[in-house]
């Protein structure tokens, strides 16, 4: 069993995976997935190792409190879309096709990584996906995972074609967007400000809990 999820910010990762993995607990006949795959995107080269060393860790301690001794493999991909690398054909005005994969040449001599441009776009607009695979204790061959993120491309509801990027991460940002509208972290700062005759130290702003949804939307996808 895997289970596809994937964060946009790294704002208390272990509450919010927590919670991810107790809706999956209880949806799904109280089973627990033996992989799990993390797409995570915002992240640049010099914080893949904060990704490594603090998010995972706090990943791997939430599934330690459904189960101490429930141990899931993790695969870890970070997707980069603000690069300067773009693929053209030679001597062709065209774009290279949609599903074009360049993982030697120009990707990292060390560290696993490719390219893929999923989508078809307008001459000379599409620019590639970058995806490094962090971790894979899933072991993924590599055709076999560059399959599984083309096909991730075709799964987004609000298009019929491909998209530049896995539909997991525009679902992220969609449920992001869709949190903000709830919280309105700037209405509540300018309040206490006003309140406090705007002299207030930074973080002294309450906490707004999160809205409860309604039962019958929690467990769908509401955001989309």
């Amino acid at each position: 069993m895997v289970v596809l999820l994937m964060f946009s910010f790294p704002v208390a990762i272990l509450n919010c995976f927590r919670e991810c993995l107790i809706d999956f607990y209880t949806s799904s006949g109280k089973r627990k997935p033996d992989q799990i795959i993390i797409f995570r995107d915002g992240v640049s080269e010099s914080q893949f190792n904060q990704v490594l060393n603090i998010e995972l860790d706090q990943i791997i301690e939430a599934c330690k409190f459904l189960d101490e001794n429930w141990n899931p493999k993790f695969t870890l991909i970070v997707a980069q879309k603000n690069h300067h690398t773009k693929f053209f054909i030679p001597g062709s005005p065209e774009n290279v096709p949609p599903g074009t994969v360049v993982d030697n040449a120009v990707c990292h001599p060390r560290n696993y990584d490719f390219y893929m441009c999923a989508h078809a776009g307008m001459i000379g607009t599409t620019r590639p996906t970058h995806y490094h695979i962090l971790h894979d204790e899933i072991h993924f061959a590599a055709d076999d995972l560059q399959d599984l993120v083309h096909s991730l491309s075709y799964v987004y509801q609000r298009s019929t074609t491909a998209i530049s990027v896995v539909s997991p991460i525009c679902y992220a940002h969609l449920a992001a967007a869709q949190v903000a509208q709830f919280i309105k972290f700037d209405e509540m700062s300018e309040t206490s400000s006003s309140q406090g005759g705007g002299h207030t130290s930074a973080g002294s702003a309450p906490v707004q809990e999160l809205p409860r949804l309604h039962e019958k939307v929690r467990s769908s996808m509401f955001f989309c």
